[in-house]
């Protein structure tokens, strides 16, 4: 099993490294790929030092997986040419999340529409996997009508440049600014560009990759994102109404049946998930489980996931377990 990791210096690429370490991923190759200027330098993966070498001498080892997090550029440029010698690839970017031909996956929800024929596979947006796994379980037995969610994002999300900036801001330094405004002591309710609608981009990937993994057009959803001054990972306050009514009980019971899903709900001991209990880990939490009062048929619960992990690189890897363990490569 040759797998290559294209982007393996960055944030999402390191711990992509890290995950297939700790999860013991059948690989008898690795093949670690960066920008010209990291060719040759060398990292550490289980204990033996690797060189980082070029796209082209990675496509020319044809990996059966490449895990991508370069992002959307590099990925429309190299991923149709490592698809072209056979290989599989799992993309972090929104290169091809959208694209009418290409798979949006969450294993969770929707792994089973995966087949051999499928070569560039698109991992979706952070804020929306841990979102849709917990959706797509109450879905099945309720039918989501609509969804409103508000996010309280990670500066992880940004990268290294916004984590830098944070920390320089704590400590009274001056330094290159990765946000339009400072981060320390505020939140900036801007996640990537305003589009035409005046949502932004990161808002729009939410409501348009829920329909897509969830399988339903009929789904209502709006979002507003945020970047608050933590680490750790991303929070969402989400407001789901039901075509059918629910028992809060049964809610509680079949996100705790769910795979994937740690339900942290005791509010008499203070009990809830927060980033700090995300953090570095693969599961999403969930938990400020109760109805909506002002609305029938309608929930209200807070969803709290590592970004880094089960948000981009866990979500990439489980996918490539999905395909190793079905012989999909």
């Amino acid at each position: 099993m040759k797998v290559a990791v294209v982007g393996c210096t960055g944030l999402v690429g390191s711990v992509m490294l890290k995950v297939l370490e700790e999860r013991n991923f059948p690989i008898t190759e690795l093949i670690l790929v960066a920008s010209e200027k990291s060719v040759g330098k060398v990292i550490n993966f289980k204990n033996k030092a690797y060189k980082i070498v070029s796209a082209a001498d990675a496509i020319a080892k044809k990996p059966h997986i490449a895990l991508f997090s370069a992002g959307g550029s590099t990925s429309l440029e190299l991923a149709p040419k490592f698809a072209e010698v056979g290989t599989t690839v799992i993309d972090n970017s929104s290169a091809w999340r959208m694209d009418v031909a290409k798979k949006l996956i969450v294993p969770e929800v929707n792994a089973h529409v995966l087949t051999k024929n499928d070569k560039i596979i698109a991992n979706p947006n952070c804020s929306t996997i841990q979102m849709v796994v917990v959706l797509n379980p109450l879905h099945k037995k309720y039918k989501i009508k609509r969804v409103v969610v508000s996010t309280y994002q990670s500066v992880t999300g940004t990268g290294v440049k916004a984590v830098t900036q944070l920390m320089n801001e704590r400590q009274g330094i001056s330094g290159e600014m990765a946000y339009k405004y400072p981060i320390d002591l505020n939140v900036i309710p801007q996640i990537d560009v305003f589009l035409d609608n005046s949502y932004t981009k990161e808002e729009m990937k939410m409501v348009n990759e829920t329909k897509k993994i969830m399988g339903d057009n009929s789904i209502g959803l709006t979002a507003t994102t945020v970047r608050i001054p933590v680490m750790g990972g991303h929070s969402e306050a989400v407001n789901i109404e039901f075509e059918n009514d629910f028992d809060i009980a049964d809610i509680k019971k079949i996100l705790h049946d769910t795979h994937g899903l740690i339900v942290m709900d005791d509010i008499a001991n203070h009990v809830y998930p927060m980033p700090m209990h995300a953090h570095n880990k693969d599961e999403v939490f969930v938990g400020r489980i109760r109805r909506d009062e002002s609305q029938a048929k309608t929930l209200n619960l807070w969803i709290v996931a590592d970004n880094l992990r089960k948000g981009a690189a866990t979500n990439a890897v489980q996918i490539a377990e999905y395909l190793v363990e079905n012989k999909l490569v």
